[in-house]
């Protein structure tokens, strides 16, 4: 199976309301080519809109991918790099490249009927996105990447040494690079 795009990056930076004030610092400090996936489901959508764009030129001065949670046709129109979403929204729209994430096997065939590039598993850890949740714990994460057939980015409580204990080198975070809501932790290049 040949990829359709570039590879995609390595190292993700997810983005919410939890680390909205340290972006701009997080983006200039990421290792260069990394990607972000843009989700600020709590802006209203102009300023959602808006609030993407400035990302999307800070990432850009950077070398980052951006991919934006929503439709493909949505992605294309605000000229995002890649489109993030469950199966059902990566269907139809313009080609781009399309990140996935999944949570079972399930939702792993889903996201290749969809023909996703690469796929978020999680969660792997314990999160504050879903406190309590069900976790895939690293065995259960790693029968599930094996029969993948595509890139798998671990998602879900990640963070340098978790990453590391994982022995796992795709990976995001939401709050892995923050010490706290405000104060940004970097990342080794």
């Amino acid at each position: 199976m040949s990829p359709r795009y570039p590879a995609l990056p390595d190292l993700w930076l997810v983005t919410d309301a939890r680390n909205d004030r340290v972006l701009e610092r997080a983006l200039a400090k990421l290792p260069a080519g990394s990607g972000v996936i843009f989700r600020h489901y709590h802006l209203p959508p102009a300023e959602r809109r808006a609030r993407f764009a400035a990302l999307r030129r800070a990432a850009h001065r950077r070398g980052h991918v951006i991919a934006l949670s929503g439709t493909a046709r949505q992605a294309r129109a605000w000229r995002a790099d890649a489109v993030y979403g469950d199966a059902a929204h990566l269907i139809g729209g313009p080609a781009l490249p399309r990140l996935c994430t999944v949570h079972s096997l399930r939702e792993l065939a889903d996201a290749r009927r969809a023909r996703a590039d690469a796929v978020l598993l999680s969660p792997v850890f314990p999160t504050r996105s879903h406190p309590g949740g069900t976790l895939l714990g690293p065995i259960r994460f790693r029968l599930i990447a094996a029969r993948a057939g595509l890139p798998v980015i671990a998602l879900g409580g990640m963070d340098r040494a978790r990453a590391r204990r994982l022995k796992w080198c795709k990976w995001a975070a939401i709050d892995g690079f923050c010490d706290g809501p405000t104060r940004w932790n970097p990342v080794d290049s």
